[in-house]
């Protein structure tokens, strides 16, 4: 865990650098991973500003507000239950089996760029392995990818040198940044609202309890709720 923190520090930096050195003026870093106290502040770029520790108003996308401009995900995954994706999984490895959006199955890279949209900023730039980078293109449009690693199942995978994968983030932050200032980048992600949700718990006594909440209703392990904005969405489902 030490020696992959100090990596994932050194994705982020890649990004960051490739995001200045095309005109970003401020960067904004959500440690996004597990209870969010991964990324070495010590070793993080001084020109990021790094919100860190768990539980935060706005988890993986704290930070995010209407001055923000794009957005980009490093070190993302695939949905829970894609094949040839390195540690597929949707929000919690745990408990989320499947998520629906107004009826649209995705993983935890739609529901951050829901939020994202909901403040008018688009997603322009992820990385992650080859099928994490397909669904997340899929779904947001011709964004810049960096695919670091060929996944070829849950735990293995083809991977290529930090020095390499580093360069390849940076390029496509950097890529990313300039597609943004020419206004060639994707609209951001938003959804018809009021907004549908629908969460698959993995067994039934987790949805015995998520069904605890108002409003709900429940179809088997599935549990589902209708917000009017994608901020009460977001919070709902974190409490789900």
């Amino acid at each position: 865990y030490t020696r992959f923190r100090k990596l994932m520090t050194e994705d982020v930096n890649a990004a960051v650098r490739g995001a200045y050195d095309s005109g970003a003026t401020q960067v904004i870093v959500a440690d996004g991973h597990w209870n969010g106290s991964n990324i070495l502040i010590e070793e993080l770029d001084h020109r990021a500003r790094l919100n860190s520790g768990s539980p935060s108003p706005f988890s993986m996308m704290q930070g995010i507000d209407e001055s923000v401009d794009g957005v980009l995900f490093i070190g993302y995954h695939a949905r829970n239950g894609s094949e040839n994706a390195i540690l597929d999984h949707t929000w919690s490895s745990r408990t989320v089996a499947n998520v629906w959006l107004n009826d649209l199955l995705t993983g935890e890279y739609g529901l951050n760029a829901a939020v994202a949209g909901y403040f008018g900023a688009p997603v322009i730039m992820a990385s992650g392995d080859q099928t994490a980078c397909q669904q997340m293109s899929e779904l947001l449009g011709n964004i810049e990818t960096a695919v670091v690693k060929q996944a070829t199942g849950c735990f293995a995978a083809e991977c290529l040198s930090p020095q390499v994968t580093q360069e390849l983030i940076y390029a496509a932050a950097s890529r990313a940044v300039d597609r943004l200032s020419e206004n060639n980048v994707p609209e951001p992600f938003v959804l018809d609202m009021p907004l549908r949700v629908t969460v698959e718990f993995f067994t039934s006594d987790m949805a015995d309890r998520a069904s605890r909440i108002p409003l709900t209703e429940r179809q088997d392990t599935c549990i589902s709720f209708n917000a009017q904005d994608m901020t009460v969405a977001y919070t709902a489902f974190r409490s789900m």
